[in-house]
């Protein structure tokens, strides 16, 4: 089997205070810290990398590219550029396409992950992409919509508090850079365990990827992940499942589901979705 041969870089997004999705967005620019977005930069393998940031998830794209654009030229990057794609004619333009072709990396911001992959799947661009991600040491990076829509599967809605009730989360079809694995996140803050408890339920050969806000992970080969960041990032295996009454149970109903089995992982700790095995960071285990 031949493994991808560029990175992922799923980031878990920022609070949600309430209001608007675009209220949410405004007070989400200020999301990323130097350790998460270093982390990006220092897979490039560059000294002065190039990336492009995506803006299509958002309803407010030219103040998300403004904020990424300073934080990554404090970085070091010699040059960002900003895919603006709003439409799907957009990402058949011969220029953005260039850019995305010379580029060390992307960064998919938040938003909605549906608008993301309606507009961007199956055209030019993403094409470009999905090759260069998987022939090349190219870097994909996303934050909340664009980390959600990473998986073949992905959550595009859903209420937390009705969570275990059947039917109360929505799944759709996501990029598929990540297979048999579906992310949710914002994880800790929007208490998200219950709806990606039912989603790995309704699927549950799939791995589900749980991202708290400041927090991410580093996929390697397409299965080897890293946690990075400041929280915590909860894997849920359904693969050992033994009781499951989604299929039989009239869309309300609450869920019964035995057996799933649970890791948290802090930074450096890695899990490999190949094998379902959990690793501890080494480092950080020491006598009292």
């Amino acid at each position: 089997m031949q493994y991808p041969k560029g990175y992922l870089v799923s980031i878990g997004g920022a609070e949600d205070k309430g209001g608007t999705l675009e209220e949410q967005e405004r007070r989400d620019l200020d999301f990323f810290r130097y350790g998460i977005l270093e982390n990006v930069r220092s897979l490039m393998q560059r000294k002065e990398p190039h990336i492009e940031v995506i803006t299509t998830a958002s309803s407010i794209p030219n103040e998300y590219f403004n904020e990424y654009e300073k934080a990554f030229r404090s970085l070091g990057f010699c040059e960002v550029g900003h895919a603006l794609i709003r439409e799907r004619p957009d990402a058949e333009d011969e220029e953005i396409l260039e850019r995305l072709r010379r580029c060390d990396g992307v960064l998919m911001t938040g938003g909605d992950q549906l608008r993301l992959c309606s507009t961007l799947g199956g055209t030019p661009f993403f094409d470009v992409l999905r090759e260069r991600y998987l022939e090349e040491p190219f870097v994909i990076a996303g934050t909340s919509a664009g980390a959600a829509a990473m998986s073949s599967t992905m959550i595009c809605g859903g209420d937390p508090v009705r969570a275990y009730f059947k039917g109360e989360v929505q799944l759709s079809m996501g990029f598929g850079f990540l297979n048999n694995v579906i992310i949710d996140t914002h994880f800790d803050k929007r208490g998200r365990f219950g709806r990606l408890a039912q989603a790995i339920a309704a699927q549950p050969g799939a791995i589900g990827i749980g991202l708290g806000e400041d927090t991410g992970i580093v996929v390697e080969e397409g299965y080897r992940f890293r946690a990075i960041g400041s929280s915590s990032v909860v894997v849920i295996d359904g693969h050992n499942v033994h009781h499951n009454n989604i299929h039989a149970v009239r869309t309300g109903a609450p869920v019964s589901v035995a057996n799933l089995t649970v890791h948290i992982m802090t930074h450096a700790d890695e899990y490999d979705s190949r094998h379902r095995v959990f690793s501890g960071n080494k480092f950080d285990l020491h006598e009292d």
